[in-house]
């Protein structure tokens, strides 16, 4: 001890001592200062990078956080999924309820084992990540915690921009303390990242990519295999997906996620929440197998009910939110508002209920797509397609069962059934003629009415030009009872109910009645609108609609197709509600639909006796219509139950549909095969038998020249016909058209005698006095033809051709005489 003292007393250990002790000292002051200055430049570092992020609160941070774009579905009459509404995402959330807790010890495993423990960073992990990742070990773990990645999804972008993780750090650690960790771990397992579905849509949430890979609603139901496969996903869910983004089968993409969910495995193993035997059994199982079957997007596979559905949903609950907002008026607003509608329908999580019978439309979709049904088409012009549209309604309720939008999809997306507009042709004659005379009580299916010329003023042109209006046959028929007009579509006596009897505004009024919302103000300038020469025309869908309501005995509800809408957490945000209107009575509705039988038993629909296979077991009523040259063809028919309308015809009107190829008929045909192919898969729906006779209708003989009761000249020369009525317009006048009367024959023509003329220049004879006469129908075309020739008229003001006139027998007159006048007279203009 004393040489120990002693070495220290020495002089230069003393000065070397000193130099140390000060050296230390300040060597220690020295990185004192050092630390406070680099801290300072750290802080002041760290503080440049995440001085643009704002100090978030609770209320800011979870409004973000539930900020999900949750896909919405489209769901056919029976609940079933037609598929998801139209985005590249299938986001779902789930609660933490939901999530079986093999699931979230799989999750924490691999991705976070400290999450209960850590304050939103574990330093501890990233430095295991940054070793695993310098020595390339097999096995690698993330360095950031659930809560960083659920920060750097919701509120960073993904990029690798300095300051990032700095602030990832710090949301991280403000999120630790103003959220509890299940509010964190369920938004996280809400918001990353699966990779692709068999849908071939990008997955979104643990919901969302159970349903997408496993074909799994119930998280309840995956095992340890599902789980742990699931879990491993969102470290590189690009890599690791089994599916490409059709919706393909990706082997190799496939075989790294089963890599990564062995370690999953192994990791729940280590951390003791699967036992060895759990574990085997995982490893054991058909991962493969238990996948969902690869399937086409709805969009692929119902396209046009799909975008359908979007646009009346938009619609719906657009109106719901701005039910002033009106798209005449104010257009621009209208569109913005409607865009931003769209776009929320897409992304809120909107459930949308439709009443569309997937069997029923499958099998309308399979008759459109058949191309024996027909023309072929072009090749030499791609747009020369026959095109076809049709609405099959519920009758007592209008929802709409099913549809045929248009052939097909990838050439035409303009909906044929709901969208378009065309020519109605004779359809509209019960519609805007019938109909209304009947419930005025003007006509009865045995009410006769003069087919003869008509000289019309055409009110639309404004050189106040003339329309002489003809018969599909080019032939006049003279007294004709109206059901006999209608079997026949004969226009004449359409044409005079709509603006002699009902008149012009009536008739319109009406249609809207029944739900014709196309009607222009122009068309009530058109004296022809009731065969179809409407300003616009009218939808498959409209005009449907408006024969359901005789279907349903008078009463009109509006069709629809949307029953009901729900939000992401399932409460009704709107509900289909009836709103009936009885238009016309049942006794109206029971002559027109009996009127309308005998259009196929013996008019222009006969042939639908031998296409409608059940004709005769479900009884079937309808009225065909075509359009001028056979631009559209048309057929509007119902059962007790069922009401369908189809048209078929060429997006360009200069094609047109011929009888030489069958196309005049196919509107016809399309109608037979779809209520057959109803009648075979949905029996059901036919129920009714018959067409229930109301109280009030009976039968009556009447004259078939006049309409009225028979006379006995009438009956004794068999002028008489038997029908329905309604029993408040049963006729009580005598027939006062046929008449014996004395007449003076004269150049070929036939005048009444006077009362002072003598018996000598007079011969009795049997005739039939008219509303109009003979002679002045021809003074009437004779004035008109000069006028043609005085003023050169063209064939858009009247007609060009030879107009034969029969002026007594056989069919102007149908007299019984045998009267040896001239039959015909030409009058040419």
């Amino acid at each position: 001890m004393r040489k120990f003292i002693a070495f220290f007393r020495k002089k230069w250990v003393r000065t070397t001592a000193g130099i140390a002790v000060a050296t230390v000292k300040w060597l220690f002051i020295f990185l004192i200062l050092g630390g406070i200055v680099g801290g300072g430049a750290a802080f002041g570092y760290v503080t440049a990078l995440v001085k643009d992020d704002p100090v978030r609160s609770r209320d800011s941070m979870m409004e973000m956080i539930q900020d999900n774009s949750v896909t919405g579905f489209v769901h056919f009459a029976d609940d079933s999924v037609i598929g998801q509404l139209r985005t590249d995402e299938d986001r779902r959330l789930a609660k933490l309820g939901d999530i079986p807790q093999v699931l979230l010890d799989a999750v924490l495993a691999i991705e976070d084992n400290d999450f209960y423990t850590h304050n939103g960073i574990d330093l501890k992990a990233t430095m295991r990540a940054v070793v695993q990742k310098l020595l390339h070990e097999d096995v690698q773990t993330g360095g950031s915690t659930i809560t960083q990645q659920l920060a750097r999804r919701v509120f960073l972008t993904l990029g690798r921009e300095d300051g990032r993780k700095a602030k990832e750090i710090f949301l991280a650690m403000r999120m630790e303390r103003l959220m509890s960790k299940q509010e964190i771990l369920l938004a996280y397992l809400n918001k990353i990242p699966y990779g692709n579905g068999s849908t071939g849509y990008n997955l979104y949430g643990i919901k969302a990519a159970a349903k997408g890979l496993f074909d799994i609603d119930d998280l309840s139901k995956l095992n340890v295999a599902q789980a742990a496969y699931l879990a491993g996903l969102p470290q590189q869910p690009s890599n690791y997906t089994a599916f490409n983004s059709k919706g393909e089968f990706d082997q190799a993409g496939f075989n790294r996620a089963v890599t990564r969910q062995r370690l999953v495995l192994k990791r729940m193993l280590e951390e003791g929440k699967i036992t060895d035997a759990q574990y085997q059994e995982a490893l054991a199982f058909d991962l493969k197998g238990s996948l969902a079957k690869p399937k086409q997007k709805a969009y692929n596979t119902y396209p046009y009910l799909m975008i359908e559905a979007e646009r009346q949903a938009t619609d719906i609950l657009l109106q719901q939110q701005k039910p002033g907002l009106d798209p005449q008026k104010q257009p621009a607003a209208y569109k913005e508002a409607y865009n931003a509608m769209h776009d929320q329908l897409l992304h809120g999580g909107y459930h949308v209920y439709t009443t569309i019978d997937k069997t029923i439309y499958d099998a309308m979709r399979d008759i459109a797509e058949n191309p024996k049904n027909f023309v072929p088409d072009d090749p030499k012009d791609p747009k020369k397609t026959e095109q076809v549209g049709a609405i099959m309604l519920d009758s007592r309720t209008s929802a709409i069962l099913g549809m045929i939008e248009g052939r097909d999809f990838s050439k035409e997306q303009l909906n044929h059934a709901t969208q378009a507009l065309r020519q109605p042709g004779s359809t509209m004659k019960p519609i805007a003629a019938y109909l209304p005379a009947i419930e005025k009580g003007a006509i009865q299916p045995a009410s006769v009415i003069d087919d003869v010329p008509i000289i019309l003023k055409d009110g639309t042109k404004a050189s106040g030009g003339y329309h002489i209006p003809a018969n599909w046959d080019s032939d006049y028929h003279g007294l004709i009872t109206a059901r006999t007009a209608l079997n026949q579509s004969y226009n004449i006596p359409a044409i005079k109910l709509y603006l002699d009897v009902v008149g012009i505004n009536q008739a319109w009024d009406f249609a809207k009645k029944l739900g014709i919302t196309s009607i222009q103000k122009e068309d009530y300038q058109a004296q022809t609108g009731v065969i179809g020469g409407l300003k616009y025309g009218t939808s498959v869908k409209e005009l449907t609609n408006a024969y359901a309501a005789i279907a349903n005995k008078g009463v009109f509800n509006e069709a629809y197709m949307i029953r009901k809408i729900t939000d992401p957490n399932g409460k009704i945000v709107y509900e289909h509600k009836q709103q009936p209107s009885t238009v016309f009575s049942e006794q109206t509705a029971y002559l027109m639909t009996d009127m309308m039988r005998t259009v196929i038993t013996e008019g222009t629909a006969t042939d639908l006796k031998s296409k409608f296979a059940y004709y005769g077991k479900i009884p079937i009523v309808g009225k065909t219509g075509s359009t001028q040259d056979d631009t559209d063809a048309w057929f509007e028919g119902f059962t007790p139950d069922i009401t369908l309308g189809v048209w078929v015809g060429y997006d360009q009107p200069v094609n047109k549909l011929t009888k030489a190829n069958g196309s005049t008929s196919h509107a016809k045909n399309v109608w037979a095969l779809a209520m057959n192919a109803a009648v075979e898969k949905r029996n059901d729906l036919f129920k009714t038998k018959s067409f229930e006779k109301p109280d009030g209708i009976v039968t009556a003989t009447v004259s078939n020249l006049s309409g009225k009761l028979p006379s006995e000249l009438t009956t004794k020369t068999g002028h008489t016909v038997t029908d329905i009525f309604n029993k408040d317009f049963v006729p009580t006048e005598q027939d006062d058209v046929m008449v014996n009367a004395k007449i003076i024959p004269y150049n070929g023509r036939n005048y009444l005698a006077q009362p002072a003329t003598p018996d000598d220049m007079t011969q009795d004879r049997t005739v039939i006095k008219r509303a109009k006469p003979i002679n002045q129908l021809l003074e009437d075309w004779s004035k008109f033809c000069k006028k043609c020739r005085r003023t050169g008229a063209s064939r858009s003001t009247a007609t060009s051709r030879s107009i034969t006139i029969r002026t007594l027998r056989p069919k102007w007159i149908r007299a019984p005489t045998t009267a040896r006048t001239p039959l015909l007279r030409r009058v040419q203009c």
